[in-house]
Order: C-alpha cells, then sequence, then structure tokens
C-alpha cells in the first residue's frame, strides 16, 4: 500500500514516514500544501496522512481542492484539538482525525481500518476459500498453517485480496506497491507473483493477458 505524508515538521514527518516504512508501506512525503496537492493529485494514494497548519496551503485547503476530484482516504493530524475544528475536517471530506500528540500504533490501526473501509473490507481478516489474511497482524496462513512471506510478497497479495475479483494491472500495483524513491525492476511483479504461487498455490492468482493479475 501507498501512503502520502504531507506534514511541515521535518522532525515528526521523519517519524511518521519512517515507521510506515517499518511496516512495509511505500511511502511519499510533502513538506506543504502546495507540494501535497500536486503529489496527491498526480499519483493514486491507498491513504493520505494530512497536517492541518502548513506554509503555502493549510490542510483545509488541501482537503477542499483534493476532494472536488479524489475519493482517497485523509486522516487528518493536528494540535487544533477542539470539537469545532474536528467538525470542519470532517465536513470537508476528511475520514478520520487524530489530535497531536498521538500514539503511533493508534496511528497504524487507523491508517488500516481506513485502508479496508475504503475497499469494502471492514474486518481487519480476509478469507478466500481456506487462505486466510489477518491485515492487522499481516499473518498469512493456508488451511489453518502459517504461510512466511516477504514483506512485498506480503503487500502485493493484501492487495490483490482487498481488490479479490477485480483485474489489477500491473500499472496500478506498481503504483500502489512502490514509493517514488524505489528503483523497481520491469519482471519485478512477476517474481513477486512466482514466488506466491510457489508458497499458496498456482491456481491463487489469474494471469490477464495484455491486463494484468487477479484473485478470483
Amino acid at each position: 500500500m501507498r501512503l502520502l505524508v504531507i506534514e511541515d515538521d521535518p522532525a515528526l514527518q521523519a517519524t511518521v514516514a519512517s515507521i510506515l516504512r517499518e511496516e512495509d508501506y511505500a511511502v511519499d512525503v510533502a513538506s506543504d500544501g502546495e507540494e501535497g496537492l500536486f503529489k496527491a493529485q498526480a499519483t493514486a494514494y491507498d491513504a493520505i496522512i494530512l497536517d492541518v497548519l502548513m506554509p503555502k496551503l493549510d490542510g483545509w485547503g488541501v482537503l477542499q481542492q483534493l476532494r472536488q476530484t479524489s475519493r482517497v482516504p485523509v486522516l487528518m493530524l493536528t494540535a487544533l484539538d477542539d470539537t469545532r475544528n474536528r467538525v470542519k475536517g470532517l465536513d470537508r471530506g476528511a475520514d478520520d482525525y487524530l489530535p497531536k500528540p498521538f500514539d503511533l500504533e493508534e496511528l497504524l490501526a487507523r491508517i488500516r481500518a481506513l485502508i479496508r473501509r475504503s475497499a469494502g473490507q471492514p474486518s481487519p481478516v480476509l478469507r478466500l476459500g481456506e487462505l486466510t489474511l489477518d491485515t492487522a497482524a499481516r499473518r498469512v496462513e493456508l488451511a489453518g498453517t502459517e504461510v512466511p512471506l516477504t514483506a512485498r510478497e506480503y503487500s502485493l497479495l493484501e492487495y490483490l485480496a482487498l481488490h479479490r475479483g477485480q483485474v489489477v494491472s500491473r500499472t496500478e500495483l506498481y503504483e500502489h506497491l512502490f514509493d517514488e524513491d524505489d528503483d523497481s525492476l520491469s519482471n519485478l511483479l512477476d517474481v513477486h507473483v512466482s514466488n506466491l504461487r510457489k508458497k499458496l498455490g498456482r491456481d491463487l492468482i489469474e494471469t490477464r493477458r495484455g491486463l494484468g493479475y487477479c484473485l478470483p
């Protein structure tokens, strides 16, 4: 999953981005509202973490312009912890609101919930026949036995599982699994798909020639 962190505090931005990358998210960052809005409109993100008080364009302005064209889940971070500002953010299209200072575990849990809900999957546990994905624990089981996956293999499987029944293009997968600093190779998806089939069964992921991949 690919996230955008729009935060002007360098220390907080670095901390949040680092924690998210440790959780195997692909993460892009922006240090002011104008840069954040540009990236948010140019790239398909699975969720955006948006500060309110920023230079050039504040979080309210970013959200207002973004909501004209995008339904991407937005979690607002702000030191303005009062009911009026929370209501303002939610009424302008934010999906969730977390006041500063915040607990990083709570931030991660809220992001996971936003991504699940946006994909129409309110439960943290996804079941596909004998395959079970626990998105909170990032754990995969096949017929009750845990199957160890690499971080990128898990991210690929989770994205396909959240879009089960849909054909997901290679371009979309690259956009959602790799951040702007990744040096990705053209055959990287093929390698990960091949590894997942070896570990979980050859019929798990369907290849639609010229279109992409699908979990039936």
